[in-house]
């Protein structure tokens, strides 16, 4: 059996929270987790202020009906089939996106990955370079190959990595076996952000983070 392939022209959406307009203060780009649509992530950034916020969702491109029913849909970002080409992909489509929202324009730019989003998000920061004057990682892993030569050119960077006390899926012995990974990953800016809660995003930790 051969396996073989072919490259052909895809077309994704993506969902957008408020307006772009001078009193813009903070474009955030925010990737979700796994089984999510992009346009229902965008319920946890709808406290923000509307005139100080533009939220951009981007949307993961492989969508399935969840719970083995053909009533609600999910998506994934990528999965260990293919997994190069797929995360090729993505960065295609990320950079497509960039370059419509004139993400290269934007004054304060803020990126937010949460579980499976926290791999896409920094996996393009890394790959294609992309300044931001916040990185928030919230309740997800970092890919094994990412190295601190990947980061160096964050300077003046935000980071910071949010996890619920009670997630199952960063526990202690997650902690311990990530925290230092991640601080030689960001050697400077870096706050590591506790809140009461499980696999989740925390609403009031993002204001905090938006500077509300």
């Amino acid at each position: 059996m051969n396996e073989k392939q072919v490259s052909y022209r895809s077309t994704n959406t993506y969902s957008t929270l408020n307006e772009l307009t001078e009193k813009t203060e903070n474009v955030w780009v925010v990737f979700h987790g796994i089984d999510y649509l992009s346009r229902y992530f965008l319920k946890y950034f709808r406290h923000l202020n509307q005139e100080k916020n533009y939220i951009i969702a981007p949307q993961a491109p492989s969508k399935y009906y969840l719970n083995g029913k053909y009533e609600h849909v999910g998506a994934s970002w990528a999965t260990r089939e293919n997994t190069e080409q797929e995360i090729q992909n993505a960065m295609s489509y990320l950079d497509e996106l960039y370059k419509n929202e004139a993400l290269k324009n934007a004054k304060n730019l803020i990126l937010f990955g949460y579980s499976q989003g926290v791999s896409i998000v920094t996996r393009w920061v890394a790959r294609r370079k992309i300044h931001c004057s916040k990185l928030i990682l919230n309740s997800g892993r970092l890919p094994k190959e990412l190295r601190p030569e990947d980061f160096s050119f964050l300077e003046g960077t935000e980071i910071s990595f949010v996890y619920g006390t009670e997630d199952p899926f960063v526990n202690k012995e997650f902690l311990e076996a990530e925290e230092k990974r991640i601080r030689e990953l960001f050697p400077k800016n870096l706050k590591f952000i506790p809140f009461d809660g499980g696999h989740e995003v925390n609403q009031q930790v993002i204001i905090k983070l938006a500077g509300e």
